[in-house]
């Protein structure tokens, strides 16, 4: 059964896909009245639209400001990336020899996207294989730990969408990743896939 959604919900689910296309630049501005006008909806809407957004960490609010993307540099991706890459590397010695069906699933959703899809798609199905891999470990604490970085990581793979112009290398690199994993040789894997540029250009 197909399940009610709330304005509220609407408004932020397309925002969010704004952001995570790359669409919002970092810095942008985001006044409750224009958003109110753009989308047909009263501005109590979208404050409680944009403050989903804040909790899940895609957008920032200050004292008597709009809310805007933040900006993430690529000092902030390198610090991102000395964080995660010990929990990655705990994830392949936990699950060397070992497939997980979520993961599977996901990176096959990510390959049957059409061309012209959002890349807020893509980002959505690289998050859910990334979180299926997670889960598998069997650690709620290391959940918890790679749930906190969610918010930086999202905002990072939208830099991402100019080095993967081609999404098959994408989805060619997961694969690799994923067989190493079942193979048990998932540490050199890991080193390697978390070893990707995110590009010399800031998006601007």
């Amino acid at each position: 059964m197909l399940r009610p959604v709330s304005t509220v919900s609407a408004l932020a689910d397309a925002l969010r896909q704004r952001v995570l296309s790359g669409e919002i630049d970092p810095g942008t501005p985001l006044p409750e009245q224009e958003l109110a006008a753009l989308y047909g909806v009263a501005r109590p809407t979208v404050r409680e639209a944009l403050a989903v957004l804040v909790h899940e960490g895609l957008l920032r609010r200050e004292r008597n400001r709009s809310a805007y993307v933040p900006e993430v540099t690529i000092e902030d991706l390198d610090d991102l990336m000395f964080v995660r890459r010990p929990m990655e590397d705990l994830m392949a010695r936990s699950l060397a020899g070992r497939r997980v069906p979520e993961a599977d699933a996901a990176l096959e959703r990510m390959a049957a996207l059409p061309d012209d899809a959002p890349w807020s798609d893509v980002v959505a199905e690289h998050m859910a294989l990334h979180a299926a891999l997670i889960d598998a470990v069997g650690s709620p604490r290391l959940v918890r730990l790679y749930g906190a970085l969610a918010a930086e990581t999202r905002l990072g793979l939208v830099r991402l969408r100019r080095v993967y112009e081609d999404r098959d290398q994408l989805v060619a690199e997961h694969r690799a990743l994923l067989d190493a994993i079942a193979d048990g040789d998932a540490r050199a894997a890991v080193k390697q896939h978390l070893g990707h540029s995110w590009g010399a250009d800031p998006l601007r």
